[in-house]
């Protein structure tokens, strides 16, 4: 009796533990789950082109607005601080003007105030560093954010001839666009991120395209104080002449980006 009795009560106690699992278990394959396909959908808006072109937006207003507020040309009256001097305040330099430069700041101002601050030689150096630093973020942001959404944008003749001379031939088209002034740094880095153009000939063009005209620029700040001499008068010319011949280049040029005209290629009637 008494091993029957055991037997039956332990029978009875492992029964309602049998049960009470089994209710957890049920309860929890019942409760409610996210639908999966609500989540999916949302990572497809995150993720559509329209959505990364509208933060690429959004990120570029903010410097635009933050350049306006803070207002960098004070740095300049002021000074450079002064617990900053030689190398470290140049590479400080080279990446306040990379940022600048994405912030669509002009860069013939941060040249100028790049030779005031450290001369010829330094300032050029921290010059070309910050312009091959901004245009590496612009084309960054531009290919992750803005490419897929703008590709199919691009219908107009002149769009599409200047993607194609960009993507057929990047390296010798970002050369000549830096050589010779007359394209915005800013259109340039954002217009080759839409193309297909590859990252690495952008930024080699982009450093050897800019040498001259930064070197131009750097050369007039350090020499501003003195303008009657021959290194400010060489520096001029060379920003003035290359501006020149860029000018007459793309005035004669202008009806390659525009395509043929529809006259052009009609057989007149006999």
């Amino acid at each position: 009796m008494l091993d029957a009795t055991t037997r039956s009560g332990g029978t009875a106690t492992a029964l309602p533990r049998a049960a009470a699992t089994e209710l957890a278990v049920a309860t929890v394959v019942a409760a409610p789950a996210v639908p999966p396909g609500r989540a999916a959908r949302w990572g497809r808006v995150l993720l559509s082109p329209w959505a990364r072109f509208s933060l690429l937006v959004a990120l570029l207003v903010g410097a635009v607005a933050t350049v306006l507020l803070f207002e960098p040309q004070r740095l300049l009256a002021n000074g450079w601080p002064p617990q900053l001097n030689g190398a470290a305040a140049a590479v400080v330099f080279a990446v306040a003007y990379g940022l600048c430069t994405v912030a669509f700041v002009p860069r013939p101002i941060l040249n100028l105030a790049a030779g005031a601050l450290f001369g010829s030689q330094l300032g050029l150096a921290s010059a070309l560093a910050g312009t091959v630093l901004g245009a590496g973020i612009a084309f960054g942001l531009g290919r992750m954010l803005g490419q897929d959404a703008l590709r199919p944008l691009l219908r107009h003749r002149w769009l599409k001839s200047a993607d194609g001379q960009l993507s057929r031939h990047g390296f010798r088209s970002m050369l000549a666009a830096r050589l010779f002034p007359g394209v915005p740094f800013w259109a340039a880095n954002y217009c080759a991120s839409v193309s297909r153009m590859g990252c690495l000939p952008f930024l080699l063009a982009t450093a050897l395209g800019s040498i001259p005209n930064t070197a131009a620029y750097v050369v007039a700040g350090a020499r501003a104080s003195s303008p009657t001499s021959p290194a400010f008068l060489i520096a001029m010319a060379a920003i003035a002449i290359p501006a020149l011949i860029g000018g007459a280049i793309a005035w004669r040029k202008r009806h390659h980006l525009r395509g043929r005209s529809p006259d052009q290629g009609v057989t007149p009637a006999p």
